[in-house]
């Protein structure tokens, strides 16, 4: 058992910590002449607090949710996993929000001139935000959720900056995936969710969540955040050197819930599939397991890496059934753990994170099984992985390892040689920058 984590640092020195190291990122960043700056200004636009920090003393109060106070601390990195840990954290996905805040203020081209910005970024917790219309005293008022920010943006807080491109230039981050925040505006009696993706005020804005819809107008995926936030190059290629050193004992390995009920599922499959399975020699490979089942249900392996980063680190392959919406967090915990990722339906991958893993990348590094297959025509995916060369394994490992530091959010103030490797938050950026920028060009092309 990994020892207890350290004492929670009270609500208020977490808030002075971040106010104190937001006024002195954002002075030091402006306009450093070393730096290849064209096409990438942004401007941090002010919001009162009530928008950002604010909504963090609410912390404790959502108990259908959960008590996030816990991992507020490290800027949303959450505690670290024990004490002597510099890279593995107890994180929330939820506050990605806090954690692309930070980094932003470290960003090498933020402007103080919004004038000169390519890109307006606005620091609104709207998935914090959006807890007291999905678990808290609002639920029947959701379609209020952004309403008050709109109104400073554009009738209180200098609204040229807003009006000069009518919001397509600006982008923000909402930790949830966007199925939360697609509540008609017209439901009644309201159904789960907030309706922000659907008021017209900010259909310009470019937002960034863990999870789009099919045809997504204005939210683009980014990954969820996972456990490992590495400070420095030295620690990210130890852990690359072990990832490759590991023996994997089982062939295949599903980390989750669900697939209890008699209904047909791809999980329910999965699982009767895993029940059955024994140890055998695959390809020249010898396995303990030909199938690890670790069940997650309740959550138990949401704020405990141990439990899921040992099995996947054992794991050949690294089972991504869609649950309760495509996409999964378990994706990129695998990719960190090299296990190679095992997609169910399109929506689970190719269609969700393009800046991030190309599309037309995924046959190096993924394997793909039609759910319909395995659920209604009985297609066994041990036979479909066990088919599956030693060669082409070992390649597709390889390529995962490639593609690690695209899905990783490494630790803020990390060190130069880190910096070298575009990560999850760069990629994200640039993704972000070409957006609108093409944006504009099309507008401008239309008014000619």
């Amino acid at each position: 058992m990994p020892p207890p984590p350290p004492p929670l640092p009270t609500f208020s020195l977490i808030l002075l910590l971040f106010l104190l190291s937001s006024t002195t990122i954002s002075q030091s960043q402006d306009t450093d002449p070393e730096s290849d700056c064209t096409d990438k200004w942004i401007h941090i636009r002010h919001l009162p607090p009530q928008f950002n920090v604010d909504l963090l003393k609410n912390c404790s109060e959502y108990p259908l949710f959960d008590n996030f106070c816990p991992y507020l601390s490290n800027h949303g990195l959450g505690q670290k996993t024990h004490n002597s840990s510099h890279s593995w954290y107890r994180t929330d996905p939820f506050m990605l929000e806090l954690i692309f805040h930070r980094r932003m203020l470290e960003y090498p081209c933020l402007t103080s001139d919004p004038n000169q910005a390519n890109a307006i970024y606005l620091p609104y917790y709207g998935g914090i935000d959006s807890l007291k219309y999905l678990y808290g005293p609002e639920v029947n008022s959701s379609f209020l959720h952004g309403l008050d920010l709109y109104q400073y943006l554009v009738h209180q807080d200098s609204p040229n900056i807003w009006n000069k491109n009518f919001g397509h230039d600006h982008f923000l981050v909402m930790a949830r995936p966007a199925w939360d925040l697609i509540q008609p505006l017209s439901a009644d009696p309201p159904i789960f969710g907030t309706s922000f993706l659907e008021l017209p005020e900010f259909y310009n804005v470019t937002v960034l969540t863990f999870e789009a819809r099919a045809y997504p107008w204005q939210e683009r995926a980014i990954p969820y955040p996972t456990s490992f936030h590495p400070p420095n190059l030295a620690f990210f290629e130890s852990w690359v050197n072990r990832l490759r050193r590991t023996r994997r004992t089982s062939l295949m390995l599903f980390a989750g819930g669900g697939g209890i009920s008699a209904n047909p599922n791809v999980r329910r499959s999965i699982r009767l599939e895993c029940e059955n399975s024994t140890g055998m020699s695959v390809n020249g490979t010898r396995y303990t397991k030909l199938c690890d089942f670790v069940d997650c249900s309740n959550g138990v392996c949401e704020h405990d890496p141990l439990r899921v980063m040992k099995p996947m680190l054992q794991a050949t392959f690294c089972l991504q059934p869609p649950g309760d919406t495509p996409t999964r967090r378990s994706t990129f915990d695998g990719i960190l753990a090299g296990c190679i990722p095992v997609f169910f339906e399109d929506l689970s991958s190719k269609k969700q994170y393009q800046w991030h893993l190309p599309e037309e990348k995924y046959e190096e590094f993924s394997v793909f099984i039609p759910k319909e297959e395995v659920v209604y025509k009985g297609l066994s995916v041990l036979d479909v992985l066990m088919s599956i060369p030693r060669a082409e394994v070992r390649r597709m490992r390889e390529k995962v390892l490639d593609m690690m530091p695209r899905v990783m959010y490494r630790k803020h103030e990390s060190s130069l040689g880190l910096r070298s490797k575009k990560d999850a938050f760069d990629i994200a950026i640039e993704g972000t920058l070409q957006r609108i920028k093409s944006r504009l060009e099309e507008i401008a092309s239309f008014l000619v």
